[in-house]
């Protein structure tokens, strides 16, 4: 009876250890020596209808460029919170996007930006919030990161540490756009706020009314470190001092090396309400989900059921790109070591 009770007991061993084997088949591990960056400029009305061919070639034009800026740190052997940050600065410096330069109003007549970015491997991050006259609040939240004992830093104490640092600091004219000044006068005194996506006519100006315009980046270096980072300008005609998910950790950006990297664009309440950065990343590591199945989860079951709008950008641990969203379209795209280069803006391929 024991000598059958043992080889009973080894016969499950080895079916477990060949059960094992044949789960781990399906799983893409990471090249030595890869990398990877993704981008996304903004979810909502992305439509071909919504947008012309010069205003088509300019997005896609900015959105080549900011990932190349990401990818150049990359292969030469730069950490993936450089990259983050180069990618982002470059969307930042664009009135195209509603981050730094392209912020939009807020129902006082000004600027208050976001920004966030987190280092993967030690579960560091930085933030700052409600900022009027920084340049590039991704470079600010870097500042807080490295020089700081503190995750989240808004208004005038942000701005005191940036300048400190050495920060470029801007007069609010910098941030001045006739289109986005535009914006703001057609939801002034409705009571009401204005997402970027709604249906107003662009003609043939390039600044796009049809998105919610946040950046965002997410990369992965040589040694395999993950580093996510978002910028924003918020929601035209915000209250002054309102705060959304892009600078909160958890919520709008997350990264942590067991899993992946998050950014995340749309209607910030929404996904402060459902965690959903780190959700994600939650449902991958204690629930083995896809990627895939992780964000369609989060936007579509949760975020969406509550009425949110919007999308997320994934890189995970092994440099595989997901990423979903439930609005008409998604600014996004990729560059990746191995060759793969894809700048995509409207729906999804079925």
């Amino acid at each position: 009876m024991k000598k059958l009770t043992t080889l009973f007991l080894l016969a499950l061993l080895l079916l477990a250890c060949d059960s094992k084997s044949i789960k781990n088949e399906n799983i893409v591990q990471r090249e030595p020596n890869s990398f990877a960056i993704v981008i996304h400029g903004g979810a909502g009305g992305v439509t071909r209808e919504n947008h012309n061919q010069e205003q088509q070639k300019a997005y896609s034009q900015k959105l080549q460029e900011a990932m190349d800026a990401g990818y150049a740190v990359l292969e030469k052997g730069g950490n993936s919170l450089d990259a983050v940050q180069a990618a982002i600065n470059v969307m930042e410096d664009s009135p195209l996007f509603n981050a730094g330069k392209g912020a939009v109003y807020n129902s006082e007549g000004n600027q208050e930006m976001d920004a966030s970015i987190m280092d993967g491997k030690t579960l560091k991050a930085g933030a700052v919030a409600g900022v009027n006259h920084i340049k590039n609040p991704i470079l600010a939240a870097r500042i807080v990161m490295d020089s700081t004992n503190h995750v989240l830093l808004s208004g005038k104490g942000a701005e005191m540490l940036a300048e400190k640092h050495g920060i470029e600091m801007v007069d609010s004219a910098y941030f001045f756009t006739e289109k986005r000044l535009n914006q703001l006068r057609k939801v002034q005194g409705k009571d009401k706020i204005q997402l970027d996506h709604s249906a107003f006519l662009i003609g043939n100006e390039l600044i796009d009314d049809h998105k919610f315009g946040t950046v965002g980046a997410v990369a992965i270096d040589k040694n395999g470190n993950i580093a996510a980072g978002t910028s924003t300008g918020g929601m035209t005609n915000k209250k002054y001092g309102r705060i959304g998910d892009s600078p909160i950790i958890g919520q709008g950006t997350y990264a942590n090396n067991l899993t992946c990297g998050i950014s995340a664009t749309g209607t910030g309440e929404y996904f402060m309400r459902t965690i959903a950065a780190h959700e994600v990343s939650n449902l991958i590591q204690y629930k083995g989900v896809s990627a895939k199945e992780a964000l369609h989860e989060v936007m579509f079951n949760q975020i969406g059921k509550l009425g949110g709008e919007g999308g997320m950008i994934l890189l995970d641990k092994n440099g595989n790109v997901s990423w979903d969203f439930n609005s008409d379209g998604m600014f996004r795209g990729y560059k990746k070591s191995n060759g793969e280069n894809v700048v995509e803006m409207f729906e999804q391929a079925k």
